[in-house]
């Protein structure tokens, strides 16, 4: 080193005069373990079995293959348990879906049975409304004064149980002078009419009933037809024949 370049009593004092930074306990720890870790990993890899040596290698590869297989168990674990969780909530709406048919099958049930339960005792009191409905148009047409309270009572009877059947929704059928309708009619026969269309009702022979939109018992009616255009003139030529 030349003369020059080194350095002088004034820098060296300079140098001598600066901050200066002394080492804590704690820092003089971490260096102390970090030397002895190093110490020890020098050591490791210059004996057998350590870093360096092929049976720790082949030890680390056989630790990576175990560990590779129980990642790929439980990888599949985890898919089967993703299947199970998938079928438990198809089976969960499967389930949910019978049941809002259940409830919708009971609520519709429950409705029909209000509306339709008093069927069968309605069709057994028909005949009765038919009987008293002939007794009172026989009495209108032979009963003198002695029978007339009687009839006023029938009448009394024949009209609550109309006004009960009305109450839960039995109406008559209407028949007499309407278009023949095979969804509520009975036709029972047919003959001409000229005053009616044909396929009219010209008779009613036993009403009928509803009881809301279910049928109860269609009406027995007579339908007219054409009149035959034959038959008058057939009848003038036999007249014709029998004068000859």
């Amino acid at each position: 080193m030349a003369v020059s370049d080194m350095p002088s009593d004034d820098e060296i004092a300079e140098d001598e005069d600066g901050p200066k930074i002394e080492a804590s306990a704690e820092m003089e720890e971490v260096l102390r373990e970090a030397t002895e870790a190093l110490e020890a990993r020098e050591q490791a890899s210059a004996t057998p079995g350590g870093e360096g040596d092929p049976n720790a290698q082949s030890t680390d590869k056989l630790t990576i293959e175990m560990l590779s297989r129980e990642l790929q168990d439980l990888k599949s674990l985890h898919e089967e348990k993703l299947k199970e969780g998938e079928a438990l909530s198809d089976r969960y709406l499967r389930l949910q879906a019978e049941f809002e048919n259940f409830r919708r099958r009971g609520l519709k049930e429950k409705q029909e049975s209000f509306k339709f339960g008093h069927q069968n005792l309605v069709k057994d009191l028909l005949s009765a409304v038919d009987n008293l409905e002939r007794a009172l148009e026989h009495g209108a047409q032979n009963a003198g004064t002695e029978a007339k309270g009687i009839l006023d009572g029938v009448e009394l009877v024949h009209r609550e149980l109309l006004a009960a059947f009305a109450k839960h929704g039995v109406q008559e059928i209407e028949a007499q002078g309407q278009t023949f309708d095979p969804a509520v009619h009975e036709a029972m026969g047919q003959v001409p009419s000229p005053d009616l269309p044909p396929n009219s009702v010209l008779e009613v022979l036993q009403k009928g009933y509803v009881i809301h939109d279910r049928m109860l018992r269609p009406a027995r009616v007579i339908v007219t037809r054409e009149a035959d255009a034959n038959a008058p003139a057939a009848g003038g030529q036999d007249a014709d024949e029998g004068s000859a």
